[in-house]
């Protein structure tokens, strides 16, 4: 699971794009409570991953925030876009 996680992580720093969490966790297979927890400690790298609603990171400072984040006004909502760009998710 790290893996995949890796996987989403490294293509959301290479696109520069947000996506909510609630796409990331359906790619994944797992909740977004437990995306969360495998994320870990705040830190701008992981903070492309956003609510729904807010678009924005849960619970980030100033400083937890990619310097880019706000860059573009898309945010990824749907699993399918991560699925089609990241094959591998589905293998």
């Amino acid at each position: 699971m790290e893996d995949k996680i890796t996987l989403v992580l490294d293509y959301m720093n290479q696109v520069k794009t947000r996506c909510t969490y609630s796409a990331a966790a359906k790619a994944l297979g797992i909740t977004t409570v437990t995306l969360k927890k495998l994320l870990g400690e705040h830190r701008p790298e992981i903070s492309w991953f956003v609510g729904s609603k807010t678009g924005e990171p849960a619970g980030y400072t100033g400083h937890q925030k990619h310097a880019e984040l706000y860059r573009t006004k898309r945010i990824i909502t749907s699993a399918e876009v991560l699925t089609r760009n990241l094959p591998a998710l589905t293998s």
